[in-house]
């Protein structure tokens, strides 16, 4: 777990709000008995998880891909090649909307807007340099161009909602 207490706590306001301000169909599937908190979450969400990732494009069509994500801080981080079509659509529309599922066991779906992470023209967001050691911790330093041929987004949620059927069983799992 790499966040703070601040951050579990930010964590946890919104993953109560998100569901606080959900449709009472919504609420009739995830609630108390089918979530988990924050702390939990982050237990759960370790390494890389394959995100489906939503961008629209210059037309208002939606378009979904996959990408590499990695819950850190409370927040998804995800990268793309330089030239992909989904970084075209989030330089242009920010707005994204991301599910990790495994299976029936898990479901993570957040809304909200992207900021780039190491933009090839401008100064990197202040904390690029420790996210990029995790990177190349993660996947190895020579993998990419760091500089040219990759660029990492962070997700920042304005929603976000967590479905599990069994969140003790879930936690134990990935704890043990």
């Amino acid at each position: 777990m790499r966040e703070t207490p601040a951050e579990l706590e930010a964590l946890q306001a919104l993953l109560d709000a998100s569901l606080s301000r959900s449709t009472s169909h919504l609420r009739s599937i995830i609630n108390t008995d089918r979530t988990l908190t924050a702390a939990q979450l982050t237990q759960v969400l370790t390494g890389m998880c394959t995100l489906a990732l939503s961008t629209v494009t210059a037309k208002g069509e939606p378009r979904i891909s996959g990408v590499d994500g990695h819950f850190l801080h409370g927040m998804w981080h995800f990268g793309t090649a330089r030239d992909a079509a989904k970084a075209r659509h989030l330089a242009a529309r920010p707005a994204a909307s991301a599910a990790h599922l495994r299976g029936e066991d898990l479901g993570v779906f957040t809304h909200g807007t992207v900021e780039v992470l190491n933009p090839r023209s401008g100064p990197p967001s202040p904390d690029w340099p420790d996210l990029l050691a995790y990177l190349q911790d993660f996947y190895g330093g020579d993998a990419f161009d760091w500089d040219e041929e990759v660029v990492y987004y962070r997700l920042r949620p304005q929603w976000m909602t967590v479905y599990t059927p069994d969140p003790a069983g879930l936690v134990r799992a990935s704890t043990g």
